[in-house]
């Protein structure tokens, strides 16, 4: 019996391959004829418009085979392969748009389409400048050729299912029926394939030489709302991984979530250094390798994902498709490397260094420290394939390697956080820095006073370092957050004095009229309060016993009681779990109800925690299973101080980035520019 479906969705991969393939083909020959005045016999603008035109028609392609997989797994198709294996006839209907992306083949039709989608967007909007544009788009065509070819021949999502159909599925992953893994892999993905349009922009400005920082201005908010949608994603992960997998933590340096954070790193260096070239046109070619690596690293990641290279709780099965993923990195790499070098003359700087004491710097020794974390990182994920190869053991590098690392580099770039908006641009005197860093380094002092004051003592325990660590961060954390509120506060002081309304009013005023530099402000103010709460986990407590009716455990003032336990079922799955009164000294606070499930489809049990979250702290417990010899639940309870401090920290940052993305909303000629302690500085 014919799949009129599966057959529409392979056939609409085929034509989205054909399409793009004209497209760079097309593209690249219109292209180089107008550059080199070369004739051709369709003249070279027509030619190039209709390769942006099957661009665009690509998108609709890879759209029609994302609705028909979709369309397979609603109307329960266990003819293909692909649905048979990830869904099941009682999924519901948010986990059954889900299997979108819950095996390989799913998740990279998903990313095909967002990189459709994206093309779609920077086609449309060509004539903000349609050289430069077109050169992107036939690069970004290249790219759609790679991942078209997978879909079309190493990973088809329609192949059919061997044997007669099945009348229901094997189910999704149980790890993937909660509710943020709906949004979670979008969001990463989202991140992922969005570094691709910044990615071509600058290799097609490098290509075409193009003049002066017009392209920066174009790609800036493109890698803005891509660095957005990574964080988000990698921070949906954590919240994934805290609230589902019952370990207790939110990051594992697992080595598929490192391969999440390293683009975010590298990205994150670029939007910094990115302000030296727009400002003082230097670290052009250092920007330009920033964006390569970028890419790269996002390709890298999905190699570690779908290869079976490295063991995770995130991967996908092992399969050959990791050599598709190697042979494009080494293609890229190549082409970056060939164009840089033919090019490198258009990279020079236009101006020096001239101080250490300067804003220049701060961004500097900012990119070299993410750089520094960015190969910590890969060099921990990459040791035990590198370790495998060269005498035939894996070692693992764990926590403890990453910790001893990370932890120092975190607490420096709090530092230079803070340090940054102080600087002014070219080089500052001795008596500015003492004005401006005085109420920091007051704040710095204060909040470690009162933090031991409070109890927090690290060199009275066994293990002080992680406590240190911990005073150390909170107590930069204040001095950052002094310079970021003074910065505000002096800011509004001046258009309370020129515009004559009250401080709150004037600091709105303030924003709106300066977008980018304060929605940065309020950046960083996030990620402080997010490392904070990460600051949190040195004080982390957990106790685990066997319970029956009445049993207790207690944790420092908190005390977990069992009041039962029992059993139900349902057509996806059957639970065990337990009723646990949660109290306060003698005051009862909630009850939780720890879960473990066991999922009929797919013969797997799944946890589900149970959390109560305060801004001062979580109490997480954990359902772990019965003992088999007295039938009764196994509960582990973990005391996890400010955890809350990391997710209010993302939404900050959230709104921060949706803050610098905004236009200015007065017009320029109206706009009232505000000193800086920078600026301020500079004039001492």
């Amino acid at each position: 019996m014919p799949h009129p479906m599966p057959s529409f969705g392979s056939f609409s991969l085929i034509l989205a391959l054909a399409l793009c393939v004209y497209s760079l083909a097309a593209g690249a020959l219109a292209l180089y004829a107008i550059a080199h005045g070369k004739p051709l016999a369709v003249p070279p603008e027509r030619l190039r418009e209709t390769a942006r035109r099957a661009g665009i028609a690509s998108f609709v392609a890879v759209t029609g085979a994302a609705v028909a997989l979709v369309w397979a797994s609603f109307t329960n198709d266990y003819s293909v392969a692909y649905i048979l294996h990830h869904t099941n006839r009682d999924l519901n209907a948010a986990y059954k748009f889900s299997a979108l992306w819950s095996g390989q083949e799913g998740s990279l039709l998903l990313w095909a389409w967002l990189l459709a989608a994206y093309g779609f967007v920077l086609r449309v909007r060509h004539k903000v400048d349609v050289t430069l544009s077109a050169y992107a788009s036939t690069i970004l065509a290249g790219v759609q050729i790679f991942f078209l070819l997978l879909l079309n021949f190493a990973a088809p999502p329609f192949s059919i299912a061997p044997g007669p159909v099945a009348n229901d599925g094997f189910g999704l992953n149980p790890l993937l029926q909660y509710p943020e893994m709906v949004i979670h892999p979008p969001m990463l993905y989202l991140g992922y394939v969005g570094f691709t349009i910044p990615f071509a922009f600058a290799l097609g400005a490098l290509m075409m030489r193009y003049p002066g920082e017009k392209w920066i201005h174009i790609t800036r908010r493109w890698t803005m709302v891509t660095w957005l949608f990574l964080t988000c994603g990698i921070c949906l992960g954590m919240h994934w991984a805290y609230a589902v997998l019952g370990w207790g933590g939110y990051w594992g340096w697992d080595p598929v979530e490192n391969a999440s954070f390293l683009p975010w790193l590298t990205g994150t260096a670029f939007l910094h250094s990115v302000m030296m070239q727009e400002k003082r046109g230097m670290m052009k070619a250092w920007n330009v390798w920033l964006i390569f690596a970028t890419f790269m690293l996002s390709i890298l990641g999905t190699l570690l994902t779908r290869s079976g290279i490295v063991s995770s709780v995130h991967a996908f099965a092992q399969s050959s498709i990791g050599n598709w993923f190697t042979t494009f990195l080494v293609i890229v790499f190549v082409i970056c490397l060939f164009t840089f070098f033919y090019q490198r003359d258009h990279l020079r700087s236009e101006n020096k260094l001239e101080s250490l004491v300067s804003r220049e710097s701060s961004f500097l020794f900012n990119n070299l420290i993410l750089l520094a974390a960015c190969f910590t990182v890969l060099w921990g994920t990459l040791f035990p394939v590198l370790s495998e190869f060269y005498d035939g053991s894996k070692v693992t590098m764990g926590p403890p390697y990453f910790n001893r690392v990370m932890v120092p580099v975190g607490l420096l770039l709090i530092l230079l956080t803070g340090a940054g908006p102080l600087l002014p641009w070219r080089s500052t005197s001795f008596r500015a820095i003492r004005r401006n860093f005085v109420l920091p380094c007051i704040a710095i002092v204060a909040t470690a006073i009162v933090c031991m004051a409070a109890g927090v003592r690290p060199w009275q325990d066994d293990d002080a370092s992680g406590g240190i660590y911990a005073l150390v961060c909170f107590a930069l954390s204040a001095g950052v957050i002094t310079a970021i509120g003074a910065e505000f506060l002096r800011g509004a002081g001046v258009v309370r004095t020129q515009s004559g309304r009250n401080l709150f009013s004037s600091g709105i005023l303030l924003v709106r009229r300066n977008t980018r530099r304060y929605g940065g402000y309020l950046i960083h103010f996030g990620v402080i309060v997010m490392f904070i709460g990460l600051a949190g986990s040195a004080f982390n407590q957990s106790k685990e016993l066997e319970m029956s009716f009445g049993d207790t455990i207690q944790l420092g003032n908190w005390r977990i009681v069992c009041q039962s336990y029992s059993q139900d079922s349902n057509a996806n799955f059957d639970t065990d779990f337990a009723l646990l009164d949660v109290y306060h000294g003698n005051k009862k606070v909630t009850q939780l109800t720890p879960e473990r499930r066991f999922y009929t489809a797919s013969q797997t049990t799944s946890t589900m925690v149970a959390i109560h979250s305060t801004l001062a702290r979580d109490i997480y417990i954990v359902f772990e299973g019965r003992n088999p010899d007295t039938d009764r639940p196994i509960i582990k309870v973990f005391l996890n101080p400010l955890v809350n401090w990391i997710w209010i920290g993302v939404f900050i940052v959230i709104l921060g980035t949706g803050i610098a993305l905004t236009p200015p909303l007065l017009p320029v000629a109206r706009r009232v520019e505000v000193p800086t302690a920078a600026a301020e500085a500079a004039h001492a």
